[in-house]
């Protein structure tokens, strides 16, 4: 099979955030993903950006990447089997949307957009036009994930009585912002920890014991306002407010299933910042009728990173017996070979590559998602 002609939509050399190029990038240019997908357009700010970011990432046949300045313009190139965008979240909306109403398949990073409304135009949009999307949330598809699911399965720990979720992150540090990221701080550009770092988390944690019913939240903006630090400088440079809750607890149940006991409570805490001293950032438990699983992150609330010095580490307590015994979980052989950022997202295209559309996560996912993040905010001030 011919590789997929594939366009990246925010590849820079000089972007502030670099997802393209650590996570995405690794990947498409490795040799299994050379097999599947080929690069052939780049799209920037400006035509000139996109030839500097071909020159810079020495991408293969450079000679013949089309360089664009513009989605619109992308959109028209009949070349172009797969849009991927790795922008800013709060454009997101006005970048891929060309592709989508063009008839193009188009993988977008989580968030889809800055809010329910204009997700939700998208997902209508790709219905209507028939196209192929996918979603980045690649949670749903990492080893140690996949290693909880199939524990449930095999039933280790009986029906789900209860899930608890302990979560710190969304930031390096509790009171400061870096420059590049100070955008996080208003909500309604619909990138900040609320929506990546719990929403994230969230959605991985439904995708193992289903969905959550009857969600309700407390939220908190803790630190109203935070320091901005110049990474150049390496110094503070003023402070900007913040209208993101930094404190997030949601609580719900799950539905009875061969997996849950009937309304089995489900409680999630995520707080921004770094926990207790050689605490880990992501502890998560679901306590069964037979036994009991624990998800110990050493790493982050992604499950994207696991290092042997900052491992993910997976147990299983009998309560017949008493013991508790480790659980081993690994990456595969060719993901072992990438950046540790670019293993799920080398998944996703994995998924994506074989053609099953249920093998991945979809636009019509992150909309379910997006809804029931907006649901949790319904009570809390707006911006």
């Amino acid at each position: 099979m011919a590789p997929i002609r594939t366009a990246i939509i925010g590849l820079s050399e000089s972007a502030v955030t670099s997802w393209a190029s650590a996570a995405h990038l690794p990947y498409l240019l490795s040799p299994r993903g050379r097999e599947r997908f080929k690069i052939v357009a780049l799209c920037n700010s400006s035509v000139a950006s996109a030839h500097k970011a071909i020159a810079h990432f020495q991408l293969p046949d450079s000679e013949q990447i089309r360089a664009y300045g513009d989605p619109t313009d992308l959109a028209r190139d009949p070349d172009v089997d797969l849009v991927v965008c790795n922008t800013r979240v709060d454009v997101h909306h006005g970048t891929v949307r060309p592709s989508v109403e063009a008839g193009k398949a188009v993988f977008c990073e989580w968030p889809l957009a800055q809010d329910v409304h204009h997700a939700r135009d998208l997902v209508e949009l790709a219905r209507e036009k028939d196209v192929k999307t996918v979603m980045g949330l690649q949670g749903r598809l990492s080893p140690m994930v996949e290693k909880l699911r199939s524990l449930l399965r095999e039933g280790r720990i009986g029906k789900v009585l209860s899930v608890e979720v302990r979560a710190f992150g969304g930031l390096n540090a509790r009171d400061t912002v870096p420059t590049d990221l100070s955008y996080f701080l208003d909500r309604k550009n619909g990138g900040n920890i609320f929506t990546i770092g719990f929403g994230h988390l969230f959605d991985t944690v439904q995708s193992v014991v289903g969905n959550i019913d009857g969600l309700k939240g407390h939220l908190q903006i803790q630190r109203p306002e935070l320091k901005v630090f110049d990474k150049a400088t390496k110094s503070i440079v003023g402070t900007e407010r913040s209208n993101v809750p930094d404190l997030i607890i949601a609580t719900g149940s799950l539905a009875g299933s061969p997996l849950s006991q009937d309304k089995a409570s489900i409680m999630l805490r995520f707080r921004l910042g770094q926990p207790w001293p050689e605490e880990p950032p992501l502890v998560w438990t679901i306590n069964g009728e037979k036994g009991e699983l624990r998800l110990t992150s050493w790493a982050s609330t992604s499950l994207s990173i696991a290092f042997p010095h900052l491992p993910v580490v997976i147990d299983v307590h009998d309560y017949e017996s008493d013991t508790v015994e480790r659980v081993e979980w690994k990456w595969e052989a060719w993901q072992e070979d990438l950046p540790v950022p670019a293993r799920n997202i080398g998944l996703v295209y994995e998924a994506y590559a074989t053609g099953d559309d249920q093998a991945w996560p979809h636009f019509q996912d992150a909309l379910a998602t997006h809804k029931q993040l907006e649901d949790l905010l319904a009570e809390f001030p707006p911006y």
